[in-house]
C-alpha cells in the first residue's frame, strides 16, 4: 500500500483518531500528516511523537497554529526528531516556541539528515532564536565546518565501533560543540576520545564533552571489571603520530575505528560522511 496523507484542521482529536494516526505512522502508511490547529491532550501528543520517531515514510509534518503549545511538547517533538530520519518539511507556524523552545529544538534540527523546509513564522522568536536559525543555514550555499560537523554527528551517533575522533583545527565553533555535546549526552555511542583543540570552542563546552565521555568509560569499567578494562584500554591506544605525517596506525583491535581530521573540512569529508 502506498503512503497516504492525513489532514485534519481545527478539530479536537479523539483517542480513537490518535490511535489510527499512530498505527498509520508505525506501519509507514503516512507520507503527509497535518494536524493544523487541532486540540489533543498531552498524553495523546506524546503518543504521536513516539510514533513519529520510528516513521520512515513521513515526509511532511504540519503542526501549525498552537499544536506544540508547551515546553513539554517541545521536548517530546525534539526527541522524536532526534530519531526520525524521513521528515523533509516541518511546519510549526503560530506555535508559542519562544527563544527557549527553539533552543530545545535546535540540536535535533541541526542533526536531522533530511529536513529541507522549516516554517517558524509567528513563533514568538527573538534575537537568540534568530541566531540559532542562522546557524542552520550554510552561508552562500556553502557547507560550513559547523554544517559538516552536524552531518558527521549523525554518522557517529549511529556507529557502534568508532572510539576516537580527532577534529583538531577544523574550523568548528560553539555551535558544533553543542551539537556534539547533545550527541554524546543522548546517544549510546562507543566514542571514548573527541579532540576539539584549536577550534573556536569555549573551554567550558570542551570540558563538558570530556566529562561525559569519561563518565561513559567509568561506567563500562565498573560493569566489565579490571581485566576487561585493561584489555579495552590496550585496544584503544593509538600508535604515536606526528602532525604532517602521511601514516596513521589504528588501534590493535581490528574491529575498532578511528577518524583523524586536522584540516580541510570540505567535499572530501562530505564524501566520507555519505559513505
Amino acid at each position: 500500500m502506498l503512503p497516504s496523507s492525513i489532514q485534519i484542521s481545527g478539530e479536537p482529536l479523539s483517542g480513537a483518531e490518535v490511535r489510527d494516526i499512530c498505527r498509520g505512522l508505525r506501519d509507514n502508511a503516512v507520507r503527509l500528516l497535518s494536524l493544523r490547529g487541532c486540540r489533543l491532550c498531552d498524553r495523546d501528543f506524546g503518543r504521536i511523537c513516539r510514533a513519529l520517531a520510528g516513521a520512515t515514510s513521513l515526509a511532511q509534518l504540519n503542526l501549525n497554529l498552537g499544536v506544540v503549545s508547551s515546553p513539554n511538547r517541545i521536548k517530546q517533538l525534539a526527541e522524536a526528531l532526534r530519531t526520525n530520519r524521513s521528515i523533509q518539511s516541518l511546519f510549526l507556524h503560530g506555535s508559542p516556541l519562544t527563544d527557549a523552545g527553539l533552543a530545545l529544538l535546535n540540536p535535533a534540527l541541526a542533526l536531522h539528515p533530511a529536513l529541507v523546509a522549516l516554517d517558524l513564522g509567528d513563533c514568538m522568536l527573538g534575537d537568540e532564536a534568530i541566531n540559532l536559525i542562522c546557524g542552520l543555514l550554510p552561508p552562500d550555499g556553502a557547507k560550513s565546518g559547523d554544517h559538516v560537523a552536524g552531518m558527521l554527528a549523525v554518522a557517529v551517533a549511529s556507529s557502534r565501533t568508532l572510539e576516537v575522533l580527532d577534529l583538531e583545527g577544523t574550523g568548528l565553533t560553539n555551535q558544533s560543540a553543542q551539537t556534539l555535546l547533545d550527541m554524546v549526552e543522548n546517544y549510546p555511542t562507543a566514542l571514548r576520545s573527541l579532540v576539539l583543540a584549536e577550534n573556536s570552542i569555549s573551554p567550558e563546552l570542551q570540558q563538558q564533552i570530556c566529562d561525559l565521555l569519561s563518565e561513559g568509560e567509568e561506567e563500562e569499567e565498573v560493569a566489565g571489571g579490571p581485566g576487561d578494562t585493561q584489555e579495552r584500554q590496550r585496544a584503544r591506544e593509538p600508535a604515536a603520530h606526528q602532525r604532517g605525517s602521511s601514516s596513521w596506525t589504528g588501534p590493535s583491535d581490528p574491529s575498532s575505528q578511528m577518524v583523524l581530521m586536522t584540516s580541510g573540512l570540505g567535499d572530501s569529508l562530505l564524501a566520507e560522511t555519505e559513505m
